[in-house]
């Protein structure tokens, strides 16, 4: 993410500043797209091999998109929601470049416009930057947020610095960057109002995967073996995101890896949703 110190974050004391966590090695940066160009193409064999399911029920889904990413980087992963009944959608905003003003209105007006539509609560699904953006929607409509999923979402102080900080000083000094910027960055951290689950990669390149770890009692931190670039398109992840969107929030069963790739990969029935909220 940013660099906040350099946008009026302020100092801190020794006590106060996390320390800060080390970039992923260059030798993992440099396999991102390798990596990615395996992971989409066995998702789409894993799609092609599965049978369809209706387990979404036409439940509503907001995906967003990383940084500097349009919605076209998250068409695989909402085709995939949509074969198994969800209701997903992009947030229609272009390019994500970060803390803007438009970006901050926009995606809060994009969420009331797809809940606007439906009579119950919906799904955020966040990557990478988009996650906190999905943290922070959370905030804002608690009451109209089912759940928020996160993948490869570094949210925490320590872990703001990553291998894409430049890109996101660069866009900032092109874009511009909101005033609200520090208001909203702190709103995003705090915990979670809603049900939520972080899927991360400890073999991401791009960001440290400690800083996508949930608090204890937030929700549950899911690992997979993935690139950054590819947690919208590897099977294995694609497979804990269909979990965790089925469960029933209401009672939450953890995390179990037979019953996750039982219907990732042999296809089935999801856990029963609950009744639509009017």
């Amino acid at each position: 993410m940013y660099d906040l110190s350099k946008h009026g974050a302020g100092e801190t004391t020794s006590a106060e500043a996390p320390a800060r966590q080390s970039k992923p090695s260059l030798l993992l940066t440099a396999c991102e797209i390798g990596r990615f160009s395996v992971e989409l193409p066995s998702s789409l064999l894993v799609d092609a091999i599965v049978p369809a399911a209706n387990e979404g029920r036409g439940r509503p889904v907001l995906v967003l998109p990383g940084f500097y990413s349009p919605d076209v980087a998250t068409a695989r992963c909402r085709s995939h929601l949509r074969r198994l009944g969800y209701a997903p959608y992009g947030w229609g905003l272009g390019r994500n470049y970060g803390l803007t003003d438009e970006i901050i209105d926009g995606v809060l007006a994009r969420f009331d416009e797809v809940q606007a539509g439906h009579d119950e609560p919906v799904s955020m699904v966040g990557w990478s930057f988009g996650g906190l953006l999905a943290r922070w929607v959370a905030h804002q409509r608690p009451d109209r947020v089912r759940q928020v999923i996160c993948l490869g979402s570094p949210y925490r102080p320590e872990g703001e610095h990553t291998r894409s900080t430049p890109l996101f000083e660069r866009t900032a000094r092109t874009h511009g960057i909101s005033g609200r910027t520090l208001e909203v960055v702190e709103t995003l951290r705090r915990p979670l109002p809603v049900p939520a689950t972080s899927i991360y990669s400890r073999t991401d390149g791009i960001v440290n995967w400690r800083g996508c770890m949930l608090d204890a009692g937030e929700g549950e931190s899911i690992a997979v073996p993935s690139s950054h670039l590819g947690l919208l398109t590897n099977p294995l992840a694609l497979a804990v995101l269909a979990d965790r969107l089925a469960q029933d929030t209401r009672h939450p069963a953890p995390f179990n890896w037979g019953r996750c790739l039982s219907r990732g990969f042999l296809g089935g029935p999801g856990e029963r949703p609950e009744p639509k909220v009017a």
